[in-house]
């Protein structure tokens, strides 16, 4: 797996703009962005939630709701990561046949700063919807709504692999995320057990 600053020959959008030297800007600085990083998710969700009163026929429900997801993927995945924070991935295939999957990241010295706004949509709306689609797995397991089984595994098949995919770009692309969460939670642990014995 690799990991790249952005470089010349694979330029995040609007690096040439000039920009102000202030870091985490309140300002929405691309309001369109910000609008379908959401739009898509949560209009998926919704025609999911709201389907059986939408219209009667799950096959217009289900195809309106994966297109909505893949939508979404897309738009997130090429789109408002790169706008928004900064952040992009994809995956490359060699001459040898071998999949490497790349994760890149703006420089830290980059003119274009990252709008704190932005960056607030981008992750929550990035970590909220695959929770959502995760409740909704089990939800349609305990309800036993079969037919609707298949929609919410694509929902959240697409909404996880771009919060992997960005997750994977922040905190780096040669970390093993297992081993960054049992050290933070070991860390977390010991903090708390040198609090108790300092206690009286």
């Amino acid at each position: 797996m690799l990991r790249q600053d952005s470089q010349a020959d694979v330029p995040l959008f609007d690096e040439d703009e000039d920009e102000q030297d202030s870091r985490n800007k309140p300002k929405i600085q691309h309001p369109l962005a910000s609008f379908f990083h959401l739009f898509f998710r949560i209009s998926a969700v919704l025609v999911y939630l709201l389907c059986e009163l939408i219209s009667s026929s799950f096959i217009a429900c289900m195809v309106t709701i994966i297109l909505l997801l893949s939508c979404d993927f897309w738009t997130v995945k090429n789109v408002t990561g790169r706008l928004l924070v900064g952040l992009r991935w994809w995956n490359q295939v060699d001459e040898n046949g071998k999949s490497h999957w790349v994760f890149e990241s703006r420089k830290a010295n980059s003119k274009k700063v990252v709008s704190s706004s932005e960056s607030r949509i981008f992750w929550l709306g990035l970590v909220a919807c695959p929770i959502l689609w995760v409740v909704f797995v089990f939800s349609t397991l305990i309800s036993f709504k079969l037919k609707w089984l298949a929609v919410v595994i694509m929902g959240v098949v697409l909404q996880w692999a771009n919060l992997y995919g960005y997750v994977r770009c922040k905190v780096g692309a040669g970390t093993n995320l297992r081993n960054m969460a049992t050290n933070y939670l070991g860390l977390q642990l010991f903090k708390q057990a040198v609090n108790k014995s300092q206690r009286p």
